[in-house]
């Protein structure tokens, strides 16, 4: 599928632009997640899909490696068992259904239940700590691999899991930079399958490899001042900001 690569110029915006989404992706990776969000929607301001797909997912599995490091050991190991092995179906169903799947419908039910999702996590009673059901689990897991895969989007479904189960900040910040490390390595010879990951990619990512471990880095010290009681109030609302770009994308 090579002769689909798309190339660039990397004239002042572009590199702008790619600048600031790799500070953003880091502070995300070091445990603000939602954050991120922002990051693939500006890359689309300069950059068509797939090139923009290309730059983005090595800088991921770089940053990736400095959050596992960080928070080394603290990851709920129960949860990963059960939400990588489902996210991989997910990845094996978005490649497979990579150019007939909608990308605006998709984007919009899925920003609709995050928001929702949200908004009852803001606003209604804090709720006693729970796991949700397994079968809900291998769905949510499922969810996530497959909106990341298509839409680079796995975040809202995999919070939906782990978020009711109130875990300590730094065990929920953890299982969710080691799930993302395992699957964005899963996703990796799909992408370079479908022509995505360039060698032009990989040159600008160890480039730019300093800032977006410098910002990673940033974003774990950010978050270990965070009291934990307010962890989850500020997760609650950058989801609530993650449904409300979700559905921008898909309405507009």
């Amino acid at each position: 599928m090579s002769e689909h690569i798309v190339h660039f110029n990397w004239d002042l915006p572009t590199v702008a632009v790619f600048l600031f989404s790799i500070t953003l992706l880091g502070l995300a990776k070091g445990g603000l997640a939602g954050i991120g969000v922002l990051a693939m929607p500006m890359m689309l301001l300069v950059m068509p899909p797939g090139p923009a797909a290309g730059l983005i997912l090595p800088i991921l599995m770089i940053q990736d490696v400095l959050s596992v490091w960080i928070y080394r050991g603290k990851w709920s190991l129960p949860n990963l068992r059960l939400l990588v092995p489902s996210a991989c179906l997910g990845i094996a169903l978005g490649f497979s259904l990579f150019a007939l799947l909608p990308t605006g419908p998709m984007l919009g039910v899925l920003g609709t239940i995050t928001l929702a999702f949200a908004l009852r996590g803001i606003l209604g009673p804090k709720a006693p700590a729970r796991v949700p059901s397994r079968p809900m689990g291998v769905f949510l897991g499922m969810m996530s691999g497959l909106t990341s895969t298509v839409l680079h989007q796995g975040g809202p479904t995999f919070q939906m899991y782990l978020m009711p189960q109130r875990l300590p900040r730094d065990t929920f910040v953890a299982t969710g930079v080691t799930f993302f490390f395992l699957i964005n390595f899963i996703k990796l010879p799909g992408f370079i399958w479908l022509g995505q990951l360039t060698r032009e990619g990989l040159m600008a990512a160890l480039i730019a490899s300093p800032l977006a471990l410098g910002a990673t880095w940033l974003g774990a010290r950010l978050v270990s001042r965070i009291a934990p009681e307010r962890f989850y109030t500020l997760i609650y609302w950058l989801l609530a900001l993650v449904g409300v770009k979700l559905l921008t994308d898909a309405l507009f």
